[in-house]
């Protein structure tokens, strides 16, 4: 195992897609949801407990071996937005381009070959620190901090906020950040006994839901998602 591959895995730099999405944040900022560091703060702590806490569950149980076609299903059932969905299979391609140039893998060859449109993002993130020889703890850390960094980033371009306060926010979260991936590890381990589909948690973030479905049908946007 080499941890500067989940250091190369998580680097906002590495060209996954991730740069074009803002989590949600866009469509936070134009609705008054997120104003300062403070409302930052808050919307991600909340997209961490809930959108990022399902992603790392599903990075890790796929990291840890689980079937990734089946957690690609899990993965649907727990994203009710068609345009999260959509978003979600994009990043998941372009994350498996990325993925397979730096870690080559059967594993990686055998879901690109089943989900040629793209398998969700988490799932394809999992795969790909198995394949760089990350745990899934490892695998549930880069889920969950891409959850909240990609919001905190895009927030800077979105109100010019001081980058210095979005990392400020990043950086206080760091001790629920671990509490997340380990709950989610702890998830994976399970699926084997209860299966993907009653193991890993389902929460809940009605607002992404509602706000990805709007920012979908929005004529100018500055992010994809």
């Amino acid at each position: 195992m080499s941890r500067a591959a989940l250091l190369v895995l998580a680097d906002g730099r590495f060209p996954a897609g991730g740069h074009a999405h803002s989590g949600g944040a866009e469509e936070a900022v134009g609705a008054g949801r997120i104003r300062d560091a403070g409302d930052l703060a808050a919307f991600c702590r909340g997209r961490l407990h809930t959108a990022g806490l399902v992603a790392a569950a599903l990075a890790a149980a796929a990291a840890d071996g689980t079937d990734p076609l089946a957690l690609d299903e899990v993965a649907d059932a727990r994203t009710p937005s068609p345009a999260l969905r959509t978003a979600a299979r994009r990043l998941g391609r372009q994350l498996m381009r990325a993925a397979r140039a730096a870690w080559p893998d059967p594993a990686l060859d055998a879901l690109a070959a089943a989900r040629p449109r793209g398998a969700h993002q988490p799932v394809v993130l999992g795969l790909a620190a198995r394949a760089a020889g990350l745990t899934p703890l490892d695998a549930a850390h880069a889920a969950a901090y891409e959850s909240v960094s990609g919001p905190a980033t895009a927030t800077v371009r979105l109100l010019s906020l001081d980058p210095f306060d979005a990392t400020a926010v990043l950086a206080r979260l760091a001790p629920e950040l671990d509490q997340v991936a380990a709950r989610a590890t702890e998830a994976a381990r399970r699926c084997a006994a209860e299966g993907p589909g009653g193991a890993l948690p389902a929460a809940s973030a009605p607002l992404l839901e509602i706000g990805a479905e709007a920012h979908a049908a929005r004529p100018v946007r500055l992010f994809a998602s």
